[in-house]
């Protein structure tokens, strides 16, 4: 194993194709759409948006139905509002703003943009006024490309705070088009039509060099105002060539293991404003001649997955997590369908986890395959090869579940300030539980001065991650001193993560290091991998380990209300109609005592739950308990649930 690992690894390293290379953004874009002119680029979906560019630029898709658009017709858009911005006063080095859902429109600004030398800051859709003021006064945005008017009332409400020379909306607009500083994009595209001239549009693709900013991207904000990353045309560059060195359909590679290349078609809908979709879902596979289709309504993802039929997809736990649940929920609509679901993901789990499965445990494979993962794997279009996750940690328990479905999942690890991918499983070889080893060219190195702060058995070694490589941020706009306290004195940048990086070079992450739960005993405790245990639960939705300072591990739970009812209904139990009520039924309490027993046979005897409060509220980001990214608001979690968490330590209860 050990020679077929460092085979593949000196494959990779030394793989070179016409995707890789030194280039601006811009550069990389012209050049795959020269390679792949009459290949499909993108497919957007009618019914959605009142699209600005459809009936003038672009024909109007069916409603429901997804309309493709080749690279020869991509280029012409990005080409056109390139030298259209242009014309509204952008030049090399000024930042722009890009405030929208992830839709069609916002992969065409951006590389038009890019390609005029502008620098995009990305704003959240979901982001206030309050936040939107901050996310474009912060890097003296000139201007901002928005959704549609209810977005740029968010804009306008705040504009007297701001510089801003024009604003721009994606979609047709109505009360705010006689304003001289506000368009539409297609006026946009009519003025680069009249002004395009093509010596000088490939003069502004190519002026900005390799260390000059292309993005600066905010982090989420779990705590504290968000910092703007700087990350150049270099930095998103040698991402993905890095990602490519690992993903493509290299010659050392068997015709079975996927690949991501020109025949990838992939459907986005994680926010581009987030540097893991803006590369993975969007640099990596433009490069790549892929087409990426976009599911532009979240309530139709299933649908849109059924129809598009795409062979890639990138999402973050949180995203697995559900569609696992839906389809356990579909498995439960009668007693039959769920124990014939149940056995088959015991016999899928088990096969997966088999060195060598012999002929009784193949053929049980077999079947569970046509009674039930064919079906699954057909409601998300049936050619599904290459599932990647990033964003968090995801569960060893559901990515194997996962794979035994025969719907791979290739977990990896990265951060903004690493524009993003640090490592990712590779396809040849994958290790369930861990999120893979390093990409070429980037450096690991593992401060143990806080190993002693988790307990792990593991040989090799474990601490803060520590990482050098081209596709690190030099620092944060406009901040030198959380820049320097980023960086240790040698120039590794300190991401904060306690992982386990093995004898093998795959790496196993615990947490994070401002995360870790210090007892009062004097033990520490990851709270990430306990979470994480309940992502596969039917009974318990979402977890929060709490217990900072404490005698004893806690947590915040948020029940699966439809499981707890259909299981009292089958119990013959009577439950109160108010969530909060609910919550405090004890017998509903006894029932997920059972499912935190469970959990807690996982655990060293420290590290279990000793005391648990169900909580009525799911953690999402409405509710800003959640970031943009999934991410769970430790402090604003603690502070809405204050008073259960209090009772969890009450010595008098």
């Amino acid at each position: 194993m050990e020679t077929q690992y460092m085979n593949w690894k000196g494959a990779e390293r030394e793989y070179d194709d016409e995707v890789i290379g030194e280039t601006t953004l811009g550069r990389l874009f012209e050049n795959t759409a020269e390679r792949n002119v009459n290949r499909p680029a993108q497919k957007y979906k009618g019914g959605v948006y009142e699209r600005s560019l459809t009936g003038t630029v672009l024909s109007t898709a069916t409603p429901g139905e997804f309309r493709t658009i080749s690279y020869a017709e991509m280029r012409d858009i990005v080409r056109h509002l390139a030298a259209g911005f242009r014309e509204l006063g952008i030049d090399t080095g000024d930042r722009v703003g890009i405030f929208a859902n992830t839709r069609m429109e916002w992969a065409q600004a951006d590389f038009a943009l890019l390609s005029a030398g502008a620098v995009i800051t990305t704003v959240y859709k979901s982001s206030s006024p309050d936040q939107v003021r901050y996310l474009l006064d912060d890097p003296d945005a000139d201007g901002v490309v928005v959704e549609n008017e209810d977005v740029l009332e968010r804009v306008l409400e705040v504009e007297d705070d701001l510089d801003l020379e024009f604003l721009v909306s994606m979609d047709e607009l109505t009360e705010y088009a006689d304003r001289d500083d506000v368009y539409g994009l297609a006026d946009v595209y009519e003025l680069g039509v009249d002004a395009f001239d093509l010596e000088t549009y490939q003069g502004w693709v190519d002026e900005p060099g390799l260390d000059d900013l292309a993005s600066l991207i905010y982090t989420s904000g779990t705590t504290g105002q968000p910092k703007g990353v700087e990350l150049t045309h270099g930095n998103f560059r040698a991402n993905v060539n890095q990602i490519r060195k690992r993903m493509a359909p290299r010659p050392d590679r068997d015709d079975d293991v996927a690949s991501v290349d020109e025949n990838s078609l992939t459907v986005s809908y994680l926010p581009l404003a987030h540097v893991f979709e803006r590369t993975a879902g969007h640099f990596l596979m433009f490069a790549s001649g892929a087409c990426v289709g976009y599911a532009e309504d979240p309530d139709t993802l299933q649908e849109d997955f059924e129809t598009v039929e795409p062979n890639t997809a990138t999402s973050v736990p949180r995203v697995y997590e559900k569609i696992y649940d839906a389809i356990r929920e579909q498995a439960s609509e009668s007693a039959v369908k769920e124990r014939i679901f149940d056995w088959a993901t015991d016999v899928g789990v088990e096969y997966q986890e088999a060195d060598t499965p012999g002929p009784i445990l193949s053929a049980k494979q077999a079947l569970a395959d046509k009674l039930v993962f064919s079906t699954v794997r057909e409601g998300l279009g049936g050619n599904l090869e290459i599932l990647i996750s990033g964003g968090g940690s995801l569960s060893k328990e559901l990515c194997t579940l996962y794979h035994a479905m025969g719907l791979p999942i290739y977990e990896g690890y990265g951060l903004t300030e690493t524009a993003p991918v640090v490592t990712v499983n590779p396809p040849e070889e994958p290790k369930i539980g861990t999120i893979g080893p390093a990409l070429p060219d980037v450096e690991l190195r593992i401060d143990e001065s806080v190993a002693n702060q988790a307990a792990f058995d593991d040989p090799g070694e474990v601490g803060e991650l520590l990482v050098k490589g081209p596709n690190v941020t030099e620092g944060y706009w406009d901040k030198p001193g959380a820049t320097d306290r980023s960086f240790t004195e040698d120039g590794w940048f300190k991401t904060g993560d306690i992982v386990h990086l093995r004898p093998d070079g795959y790496v196993e992450f615990r947490d994070r290091v401002k995360q870790l739960i210090v007892l009062s005993t004097g033990k520490n405790v990851a709270p990430g991998p306990i979470e994480d245990a309940f992502a596969a639960s039917e009974v318990v939705d979402q977890a929060m380990v709490v217990g900072n300072d404490e005698k004893f591990v806690g947590a915040l739970l948020v029940p699966d209300t439809d499981h707890v009812r259909e299981w009292a209904e089958k119990a013959g139990i009577d439950l109160p109609d108010e969530p909060g009520d609910l919550c405090d039924d004890e017998r509903v309490r006894d029932h997920i005592q059972e499912e935190v027993d469970r959990i807690n046979e996982e655990f060293e005897p420290y590290e279990r739950i000793k005391q648990f409060e169900l909580v009525p509220q799911e953690f999402t980001e409405e509710n800003e308990m959640l970031t943009p990214t999934m991410k769970k608001k430790r402090r604003v979690i603690l502070d809405r649930f204050e008073n259960r968490v209090d009772r969890i330590y009450d010595e008098n209860l």
